[in-house]
């Protein structure tokens, strides 16, 4: 059987990718297998391919990805620990649906701490910073909805990077991350799309000129105005999976 993760491996010469013999080389090899089954069972958990609620069929995804259910079980565990993944005693394994209070709680941690960590970025931002950002914003226009989530994430945190407030940005990175499964239902249409646009454009446009207090009440604003939409959008998802 072909692994689904053939093109994605490390040369040989790669420690990473060590075949030696002897436990330790065994757990090293498992420990990658692990990480690569994780990092594609995440992304399809955060671009909405696996919707919330829906199982996690074991023996159809160890096919798929062509790896054994030991690797499989054990990336299950570790997105169940981020909370991607809720683990029901003989039921198995389903993809972890947030509550509308839980995506509230989300924006009203974002709305804190990301005009805070602008305003501290701003003055710290460097042109390529900038034009990077800018960049982004351009390739999210044709981008698809799993990407532009993507792209969108990497934007914010161009942005907030010269902040130099790693563990807030790690904060702030999981908050995207457990959010933009809705979001992704929310960048379907153009007007959101040319909406979502023109306030990144205006962030870029505030911190270029080195207005601090702008850019982070424009970032408050950004926030606000989705989170509404993201509710009804999980609101809708909930629904439907407790058959409302």
């Amino acid at each position: 059987m072909t692994s689904h993760f053939s093109r994605m491996s490390a040369p040989s010469s790669s420690p990473s990718s060590s075949t030696a013999d002897g436990p330790g080389g065994a757990r090293l090899v498992r420990a990658t297998a692990v990480e690569m089954v994780a990092a594609d069972l995440r992304q399809r958990i955060l671009s909405g391919k696996l919707a919330p609620g829906s199982a996690l069929r074991q023996e159809a995804l160890a096919e798929e990805l062509g790896v054994s259910r030991i690797p499989l079980r054990e990336a299950i565990r570790l997105l169940s620990s981020e909370g991607l993944v809720n683990l029901q005693p003989h039921r198995g394994a389903y993809v972890a649906q947030l509550s509308v209070d839980e995506v509230q709680e989300f924006f009203e941690l974002r709305v804190q701490l990301e005009p805070w960590l602008l305003r501290l970025a701003v003055p710290q931002l460097q042109a390529a910073d900038l034009a990077r950002a800018e960049a982004l914003v351009n390739e999210m226009d044709s981008a698809p909805a799993d990407a532009w989530s993507r792209l969108n994430w990497q934007l914010h945190e161009t942005l907030y990077r010269p902040a130099n407030r790693p563990f807030a940005l790690n904060i702030v990175r999981t908050l995207h991350e457990k959010s933009e499964r809705y979001l992704n239902f929310r960048v379907v249409s153009v007007p959101q799309r040319l909406q979502a646009r023109q306030e990144h454009m205006e962030l870029i446009r505030l911190s270029r000129a080195g207005q601090t207090e702008a850019a982070a009440t424009a970032m408050k604003r950004h926030i606000g105005s989705s989170v509404m939409e993201v509710i009804t959008v999980a609101r809708d998802q909930i629904d439907d999976a407790s058959g409302g």
